[in-house]
């Protein structure tokens, strides 16, 4: 037999990055509806590995906006600004999926850990603490 095993609305359907990417909006739904206003021009991406490296090697320092689990940033947030040509950039949150998917058991601690991420990273970006940001953390 031959053919589609699985429909595509099945989500056993969906790639590991597919599955992620849901997991990401699912994370970032209720901070979204909250701060909402504030937030509009605030984007969310994802990347596969971490492009960055710790500031200092030796004692693995990262700036505020990287977070970082050690010497593996799971997170960073880059601010609004100007790129190389010139274009104006929009303030950016990017989750990376290897390293998180490796400290998560199962799919609801993917998403717990995305979560907190998120929420320490648009602290950040508000500049807040995070329990402003989530009054009520997830345990």
């Amino acid at each position: 037999m031959r053919g589609v095993l699985l429909p595509d609305s099945v989500p056993g359907r969906r790639s590991r990055s597919e599955q992620f990417d849901a997991a990401v909006l699912d994370a970032f739904a209720p901070i979204e509806r909250r701060w909402h206003d504030r937030l509009l021009k605030l984007d969310i991406a994802v990347d596969d590995v971490p492009k960055i490296r710790a500031v200092d090697p030796s004692s693995v320092t990262w700036p505020p906006e990287v977070v970082a689990e050690g010497p593996v940033p799971l997170s960073r947030l880059i601010p609004a600004g100007v790129d190389s040509r010139g274009a104006t950039v929009r303030a950016r949150i990017v989750v990376f999926r290897r390293p998180l998917e490796r400290r998560a058991r199962s799919m609801h601690d993917l998403t717990d850990l995305v979560h907190d991420v998120l929420v320490e990273q648009v602290a950040t970006y508000l500049g807040v603490t995070p329990d402003v940001v989530d009054p009520d953390p997830r345990d």
